[in-house]
Protein backbone atom coordinates (compact mmCIF):
# COMPACT_ATOMS: atom_id res chain seq x y z
CA UNK A 1 0.00 0.00 0.00
CA UNK A 2 1.01 3.61 -0.51
CA UNK A 3 1.60 5.92 2.43
CA UNK A 4 -1.57 7.79 1.47
CA UNK A 5 -3.62 4.59 1.67
CA UNK A 6 -2.09 3.80 5.05
CA UNK A 7 -2.99 7.28 6.31
CA UNK A 8 -6.60 6.78 5.19
CA UNK A 9 -6.84 3.36 6.88
CA UNK A 10 -5.38 4.64 10.17
CA UNK A 11 -7.61 7.71 10.06
CA UNK A 12 -10.71 5.59 9.58
CA UNK A 13 -9.62 3.14 12.32
CA UNK A 14 -9.25 6.09 14.70
CA UNK A 15 -12.72 7.31 13.76
CA UNK A 16 -11.36 10.66 12.57
CA UNK A 17 -12.98 12.40 9.60
CA UNK A 18 -10.99 14.21 6.93
CA UNK A 19 -12.15 17.64 8.14
CA UNK A 20 -11.02 16.85 11.68
CA UNK A 21 -7.60 15.58 10.55
CA UNK A 22 -7.21 18.61 8.27
CA UNK A 23 -7.93 20.89 11.24
CA UNK A 24 -5.37 19.11 13.42
CA UNK A 25 -2.75 19.50 10.70
CA UNK A 26 -3.60 23.07 9.72
CA UNK A 27 -4.28 21.98 6.13
CA UNK A 28 -7.37 21.85 3.89
CA UNK A 29 -9.71 18.88 3.54
CA UNK A 30 -8.76 18.73 -0.15
CA UNK A 31 -5.09 18.45 0.79
CA UNK A 32 -5.77 15.46 3.06
CA UNK A 33 -7.88 13.84 0.33
CA UNK A 34 -5.15 14.41 -2.28
CA UNK A 35 -2.50 12.86 -0.01
CA UNK A 36 -4.65 9.83 0.69
CA UNK A 37 -5.48 9.36 -3.00
CA UNK A 38 -1.87 9.76 -4.10
CA UNK A 39 -2.47 12.92 -6.11
CA UNK A 40 0.16 14.75 -4.02
CA UNK A 41 3.69 13.65 -3.30
CA UNK A 42 4.34 11.83 -0.05
CA UNK A 43 4.51 14.37 2.80
CA UNK A 44 7.98 15.12 4.15
CA UNK A 45 9.10 13.75 7.50
CA UNK A 46 7.92 16.71 9.65
CA UNK A 47 4.38 16.43 8.24
CA UNK A 48 4.39 12.61 8.51
CA UNK A 49 5.26 13.06 12.18
CA UNK A 50 2.37 15.48 12.67
CA UNK A 51 0.00 13.02 10.96
CA UNK A 52 1.26 10.16 13.17
CA UNK A 53 0.79 12.29 16.28
CA UNK A 54 -2.71 13.40 15.19
CA UNK A 55 -3.66 9.74 14.67
CA UNK A 56 -2.00 8.86 18.02
CA UNK A 57 0.39 6.37 16.41
CA UNK A 58 3.49 5.30 18.34
CA UNK A 59 5.28 3.77 15.34
CA UNK A 60 6.01 5.82 12.20
CA UNK A 61 6.39 2.55 10.26
CA UNK A 62 2.60 2.16 10.52
CA UNK A 63 2.44 4.90 7.88
CA UNK A 64 5.67 4.27 5.97
CA UNK A 65 5.30 0.46 5.90
CA UNK A 66 9.05 -0.13 5.70
CA UNK A 67 8.94 -3.08 8.11
CA UNK A 68 11.22 -1.50 10.72
CA UNK A 69 9.86 -0.10 13.97
CA UNK A 70 10.42 3.64 14.05
CA UNK A 71 9.11 5.16 17.31
CA UNK A 72 7.54 8.56 16.69
CA UNK A 73 9.50 9.96 19.64
CA UNK A 74 12.76 9.18 17.81
CA UNK A 75 12.06 12.06 15.45
CA UNK A 76 9.44 14.09 17.29
CA UNK A 77 11.47 14.33 20.47
CA UNK A 78 10.40 13.53 23.97
CA UNK A 79 7.87 15.58 25.89
CA UNK A 80 9.71 18.01 28.16
CA UNK A 81 8.85 17.48 31.84
CA UNK A 82 7.52 21.03 32.21
CA UNK A 83 5.32 20.96 29.10
CA UNK A 84 2.18 19.98 31.01
CA UNK A 85 2.56 22.89 33.42
CA UNK A 86 3.17 25.36 30.57
CA UNK A 87 0.18 23.96 28.69
CA UNK A 88 -2.00 24.28 31.80
CA UNK A 89 -1.03 27.95 32.16
CA UNK A 90 -1.86 28.56 28.50
CA UNK A 91 -5.27 26.88 28.72
CA UNK A 92 -6.37 28.03 32.17
CA UNK A 93 -9.38 30.14 31.25
CA UNK A 94 -10.81 30.46 34.76
CA UNK A 95 -11.53 34.04 35.81
CA UNK A 96 -10.15 33.83 39.33
CA UNK A 97 -10.72 36.79 41.63
CA UNK A 98 -7.27 38.18 42.33
CA UNK A 99 -6.45 41.43 44.06
CA UNK A 100 -2.81 41.38 42.97
CA UNK A 101 -1.48 44.19 40.86
CA UNK A 102 0.79 43.11 38.01
CA UNK A 103 2.69 46.05 36.58
CA UNK A 104 3.23 45.81 32.80
CA UNK A 105 6.59 47.53 33.26
CA UNK A 106 7.69 44.96 35.84
CA UNK A 107 6.42 42.20 33.57
CA UNK A 108 8.48 43.62 30.70
CA UNK A 109 11.60 43.56 32.89
CA UNK A 110 10.95 39.93 33.84
CA UNK A 111 10.48 39.11 30.17
CA UNK A 112 13.79 40.78 29.31
CA UNK A 113 15.52 38.65 31.94
CA UNK A 114 13.83 35.51 30.61
CA UNK A 115 15.10 36.22 27.08
CA UNK A 116 18.63 36.64 28.46
CA UNK A 117 18.39 33.32 30.30
CA UNK A 118 16.99 31.60 27.22
CA UNK A 119 19.90 32.63 25.02
CA UNK A 120 22.67 32.01 27.57
CA UNK A 121 21.60 28.63 29.02
CA UNK A 122 22.61 25.24 27.58
CA UNK A 123 19.49 23.85 29.32
CA UNK A 124 17.38 26.66 27.91
CA UNK A 125 14.20 24.60 27.60
CA UNK A 126 14.29 23.62 31.27
CA UNK A 127 14.93 27.23 32.26
CA UNK A 128 11.98 28.45 30.19
CA UNK A 129 9.80 25.65 31.52
CA UNK A 130 10.37 27.00 35.03
CA UNK A 131 9.73 30.65 34.12
CA UNK A 132 6.87 30.50 31.63
CA UNK A 133 3.90 29.36 33.77
CA UNK A 134 4.25 32.37 36.08
CA UNK A 135 4.93 34.75 33.20
CA UNK A 136 1.91 33.51 31.25
CA UNK A 137 -0.49 33.79 34.19
CA UNK A 138 0.79 37.23 35.18
CA UNK A 139 0.62 38.46 31.57
CA UNK A 140 -2.98 37.28 31.31
CA UNK A 141 -3.82 38.95 34.64
CA UNK A 142 -2.18 42.23 33.60
CA UNK A 143 -4.03 42.29 30.28
CA UNK A 144 -7.36 41.92 32.14
CA UNK A 145 -6.76 44.33 35.01
CA UNK A 146 -4.07 46.89 34.24
CA UNK A 147 -5.04 50.46 33.40
CA UNK A 148 -2.02 50.53 31.08
CA UNK A 149 -3.77 48.22 28.65
CA UNK A 150 -1.59 48.90 25.62
CA UNK A 151 1.64 48.27 27.52
CA UNK A 152 0.09 45.13 29.04
CA UNK A 153 -0.82 43.88 25.55
CA UNK A 154 2.74 44.43 24.37
CA UNK A 155 4.10 42.48 27.32
CA UNK A 156 1.60 39.67 26.83
CA UNK A 157 2.55 39.38 23.15
CA UNK A 158 6.20 39.15 24.20
CA UNK A 159 5.43 36.33 26.63
CA UNK A 160 3.70 34.36 23.87
CA UNK A 161 6.64 35.02 21.54
CA UNK A 162 8.96 33.57 24.17
CA UNK A 163 6.61 30.61 24.75
CA UNK A 164 6.87 29.82 21.04
CA UNK A 165 10.54 28.88 21.53
CA UNK A 166 9.60 26.50 24.33
CA UNK A 167 6.70 24.64 22.68
CA UNK A 168 8.48 24.26 19.32
CA UNK A 169 9.78 20.78 18.40
CA UNK A 170 7.69 19.10 21.08
CA UNK A 171 4.83 16.60 20.55
CA UNK A 172 2.18 19.29 20.97
CA UNK A 173 1.91 21.13 17.61
CA UNK A 174 -1.42 22.66 18.61
CA UNK A 175 0.42 24.77 21.20
CA UNK A 176 2.68 26.21 18.49
CA UNK A 177 -0.39 27.50 16.65
CA UNK A 178 -1.97 28.67 19.90
CA UNK A 179 0.92 30.86 21.06
CA UNK A 180 1.62 32.19 17.55
CA UNK A 181 -2.02 33.16 17.05
CA UNK A 182 -2.29 34.74 20.50
CA UNK A 183 0.88 36.75 19.93
CA UNK A 184 -0.55 38.08 16.67
CA UNK A 185 -3.85 38.99 18.37
CA UNK A 186 -2.08 40.84 21.18
CA UNK A 187 0.03 42.74 18.66
CA UNK A 188 -3.10 43.90 16.84
CA UNK A 189 -4.78 44.84 20.14
CA UNK A 190 -1.73 46.92 21.07
CA UNK A 191 -1.85 48.52 17.60
CA UNK A 192 1.95 48.38 17.49
CA UNK A 193 3.60 47.63 14.10
CA UNK A 194 6.78 46.39 15.77
CA UNK A 195 4.98 43.96 18.10
CA UNK A 196 2.87 42.75 15.17
CA UNK A 197 6.04 42.14 13.14
CA UNK A 198 7.69 40.18 15.96
CA UNK A 199 4.57 38.05 16.31
CA UNK A 200 4.37 37.58 12.55
CA UNK A 201 7.93 36.22 12.57
CA UNK A 202 6.80 33.32 14.79
CA UNK A 203 3.63 32.73 12.77
CA UNK A 204 5.61 32.66 9.51
CA UNK A 205 7.64 29.75 10.87
CA UNK A 206 4.49 27.86 11.84
CA UNK A 207 3.06 28.39 8.36
CA UNK A 208 6.35 27.40 6.72
CA UNK A 209 6.66 24.18 8.68
CA UNK A 210 3.11 23.28 7.64
CA UNK A 211 3.96 23.78 3.98
CA UNK A 212 1.74 26.84 3.67
CA UNK A 213 4.37 28.66 1.62
CA UNK A 214 2.33 31.44 0.05
CA UNK A 215 0.63 32.37 3.32
CA UNK A 216 3.99 32.52 5.08
CA UNK A 217 5.49 34.81 2.46
CA UNK A 218 2.39 37.03 2.31
CA UNK A 219 2.35 37.48 6.09
CA UNK A 220 6.07 38.30 6.24
CA UNK A 221 5.78 40.85 3.45
CA UNK A 222 2.68 42.41 5.02
CA UNK A 223 4.55 42.88 8.31
CA UNK A 224 7.53 44.41 6.47
CA UNK A 225 5.22 46.79 4.60
CA UNK A 226 3.75 48.02 7.90
CA UNK A 227 7.23 48.78 9.21
CA UNK A 228 8.59 50.36 6.04
CA UNK A 229 7.31 53.94 6.60
CA UNK A 230 9.20 54.07 9.91
CA UNK A 231 12.54 52.63 8.78
CA UNK A 232 13.91 55.83 7.26
CA UNK A 233 13.31 57.95 10.36
CA UNK A 234 16.26 58.67 12.60
CA UNK A 235 14.24 58.19 15.77
CA UNK A 236 13.16 54.65 14.82
CA UNK A 237 14.85 52.06 17.07
CA UNK A 238 17.28 49.66 15.41
CA UNK A 239 15.14 46.71 16.49
CA UNK A 240 12.50 47.77 13.96
CA UNK A 241 15.13 47.30 11.25
CA UNK A 242 16.32 44.10 12.90
CA UNK A 243 12.90 42.43 12.78
CA UNK A 244 12.58 43.57 9.17
CA UNK A 245 15.82 41.77 8.36
CA UNK A 246 14.68 38.69 10.27
CA UNK A 247 11.44 38.59 8.25
CA UNK A 248 13.39 38.92 4.98
CA UNK A 249 15.56 35.98 6.13
CA UNK A 250 12.41 33.93 6.78
CA UNK A 251 11.15 34.69 3.27
CA UNK A 252 14.48 33.42 1.95
CA UNK A 253 14.12 30.23 4.00
CA UNK A 254 10.60 29.59 2.67
CA UNK A 255 11.81 29.91 -0.91
CA UNK A 256 14.74 27.59 -0.17
CA UNK A 257 12.38 24.97 1.25
CA UNK A 258 10.45 25.22 -2.01
CA UNK A 259 13.65 24.74 -4.02
CA UNK A 260 13.48 28.21 -5.60
CA UNK A 261 17.14 29.16 -5.58
CA UNK A 262 17.07 32.65 -7.12
CA UNK A 263 14.28 33.97 -4.92
CA UNK A 264 15.86 32.40 -1.83
CA UNK A 265 19.17 34.15 -2.35
CA UNK A 266 17.46 37.43 -3.29
CA UNK A 267 15.68 37.36 0.09
CA UNK A 268 18.93 36.52 1.85
CA UNK A 269 20.71 39.46 0.17
CA UNK A 270 17.99 41.88 1.32
CA UNK A 271 18.33 40.58 4.87
CA UNK A 272 22.13 40.62 4.75
CA UNK A 273 22.12 44.26 3.57
CA UNK A 274 20.10 45.23 6.65
CA UNK A 275 22.43 43.26 8.94
CA UNK A 276 25.46 45.07 7.49
CA UNK A 277 23.79 48.45 7.94
CA UNK A 278 23.12 47.62 11.60
CA UNK A 279 26.76 46.67 12.15
CA UNK A 280 28.79 43.99 13.87
CA UNK A 281 27.61 44.75 17.41
CA UNK A 282 23.88 44.51 16.67
CA UNK A 283 21.71 41.49 17.62
CA UNK A 284 17.93 41.29 17.70
CA UNK A 285 17.03 39.54 20.95
CA UNK A 286 13.99 37.52 19.87
CA UNK A 287 15.24 36.35 16.45
CA UNK A 288 19.03 36.52 17.00
CA UNK A 289 19.21 38.45 13.70
CA UNK A 290 22.80 39.64 13.28
CA UNK A 291 25.73 39.37 10.89
CA UNK A 292 26.91 35.96 12.20
CA UNK A 293 23.37 34.58 12.04
CA UNK A 294 23.09 35.76 8.43
CA UNK A 295 26.11 33.55 7.66
CA UNK A 296 24.31 30.74 9.50
CA UNK A 297 21.21 31.40 7.37
CA UNK A 298 23.37 31.06 4.26
CA UNK A 299 24.45 27.63 5.51
CA UNK A 300 20.83 26.60 5.95
CA UNK A 301 19.87 27.85 2.48
CA UNK A 302 22.66 25.78 0.96
CA UNK A 303 21.43 22.69 2.80
CA UNK A 304 17.79 23.21 1.83
CA UNK A 305 18.76 23.79 -1.81
CA UNK A 306 20.93 20.62 -1.70
CA UNK A 307 24.11 22.54 -2.40
CA UNK A 308 26.27 21.31 0.47
CA UNK A 309 29.45 22.87 -0.96
CA UNK A 310 27.91 26.33 -0.75
CA UNK A 311 26.55 25.56 2.71
CA UNK A 312 29.97 24.57 4.01
CA UNK A 313 31.68 27.59 2.44
CA UNK A 314 29.25 29.81 4.34
CA UNK A 315 29.87 27.85 7.54
CA UNK A 316 33.63 28.29 7.18
CA UNK A 317 33.29 32.06 6.71
CA UNK A 318 32.86 32.67 10.44
CA UNK A 319 33.37 31.02 13.83
CA UNK A 320 30.24 29.49 15.43
CA UNK A 321 31.02 31.16 18.77
CA UNK A 322 30.26 34.50 17.10
CA UNK A 323 26.60 33.49 17.47
CA UNK A 324 25.80 34.81 20.94
CA UNK A 325 22.71 32.66 21.55
CA UNK A 326 23.72 29.14 22.61
CA UNK A 327 20.53 27.50 21.25
CA UNK A 328 20.96 29.29 17.90
CA UNK A 329 24.64 28.30 17.78
CA UNK A 330 23.73 24.69 18.49
CA UNK A 331 21.12 24.73 15.72
CA UNK A 332 23.68 26.12 13.28
CA UNK A 333 26.01 23.21 14.06
CA UNK A 334 23.16 20.82 13.26
CA UNK A 335 22.79 22.51 9.88
CA UNK A 336 26.52 22.10 9.25
CA UNK A 337 26.14 18.40 10.10
CA UNK A 338 23.33 18.16 7.53
CA UNK A 339 25.64 19.66 4.89
CA UNK A 340 28.37 17.14 5.67
CA UNK A 341 25.93 14.24 5.52
CA UNK A 342 24.69 15.42 2.12
CA UNK A 343 28.31 14.95 0.98
CA UNK A 344 28.50 11.48 2.62
CA UNK A 345 31.08 12.76 5.09
CA UNK A 346 29.72 10.81 8.06
CA UNK A 347 32.65 11.43 10.42
CA UNK A 348 32.43 15.21 10.04
CA UNK A 349 28.65 15.09 10.47
CA UNK A 350 29.01 13.12 13.71
CA UNK A 351 31.58 15.59 15.05
CA UNK A 352 29.22 18.50 14.37
CA UNK A 353 26.38 16.74 16.18
CA UNK A 354 28.62 16.07 19.16
CA UNK A 355 29.69 19.72 19.21
CA UNK A 356 26.07 20.81 18.97
CA UNK A 357 25.24 18.67 22.01
CA UNK A 358 28.13 20.18 23.96
CA UNK A 359 26.91 23.67 23.11
CA UNK A 360 23.22 23.28 24.07
CA UNK A 361 22.04 19.74 24.83
CA UNK A 362 18.39 20.76 24.93
CA UNK A 363 18.55 22.05 21.36
CA UNK A 364 19.75 18.88 19.70
CA UNK A 365 17.57 16.56 21.79
CA UNK A 366 14.44 18.18 20.42
CA UNK A 367 15.62 18.71 16.84
CA UNK A 368 14.07 16.34 14.31
CA UNK A 369 16.88 16.73 11.77
CA UNK A 370 19.48 15.81 14.38
CA UNK A 371 17.61 12.71 15.42
CA UNK A 372 17.08 11.72 11.80
CA UNK A 373 20.80 12.05 11.11
CA UNK A 374 21.65 10.05 14.19
CA UNK A 375 19.37 7.31 12.92
CA UNK A 376 21.26 7.25 9.61
CA UNK A 377 24.62 7.22 11.37
CA UNK A 378 23.51 4.36 13.60
CA UNK A 379 22.73 2.27 10.53
CA UNK A 380 25.89 3.33 8.71
CA UNK A 381 28.48 4.52 11.26
CA UNK A 382 31.76 6.09 10.13
CA UNK A 383 34.59 3.59 9.78
CA UNK A 384 35.96 2.62 13.17
CA UNK A 385 33.43 4.78 15.06
CA UNK A 386 30.59 2.36 15.74
CA UNK A 387 31.22 2.54 19.51
CA UNK A 388 31.23 6.35 19.46
CA UNK A 389 27.94 6.44 17.56
CA UNK A 390 26.41 3.92 19.96
CA UNK A 391 27.53 5.90 23.01
CA UNK A 392 26.31 9.20 21.59
CA UNK A 393 22.99 7.59 20.65
CA UNK A 394 22.62 6.32 24.21
CA UNK A 395 23.39 9.79 25.58
CA UNK A 396 20.73 11.27 23.29
CA UNK A 397 18.14 8.67 24.33
CA UNK A 398 18.06 7.27 20.81
CA UNK A 399 17.52 3.56 20.22
CA UNK A 400 18.31 2.47 16.68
Amino acid sequence: MTIGQRIRIQRERAGISRPVLAGLLGRSVEWVKAVENGRLQTPRLPMLLRIAQALELDDLATLTGDGHAVPVTVFAGARHPALTEVQTALTDYRLISDDRTVSPRHLTERLRTAWRIRHSSPDHRTQLGALLPGLIRDAQHAARTSEERREARRARAGVYQLADFYVAYQPAPELVWMVADRAMSEGYEADDPYVIACSAWAMVQALRDSGRWEEAIALARSAIDQLDPYLHREATPDDWRGITGALEAEIAYVFARRGRCGEAWAGWERADKIARQLGTSYRHVQTSFSLPVMAAHATTLGVELHRPGEALRSARSFEPDQIVSLPRRSRHLIEVARAYLQRDEETAALMMLIESERTAPETIRYNGYAREMLGELSKKPPTGMRAEVREFSRKMGFRA
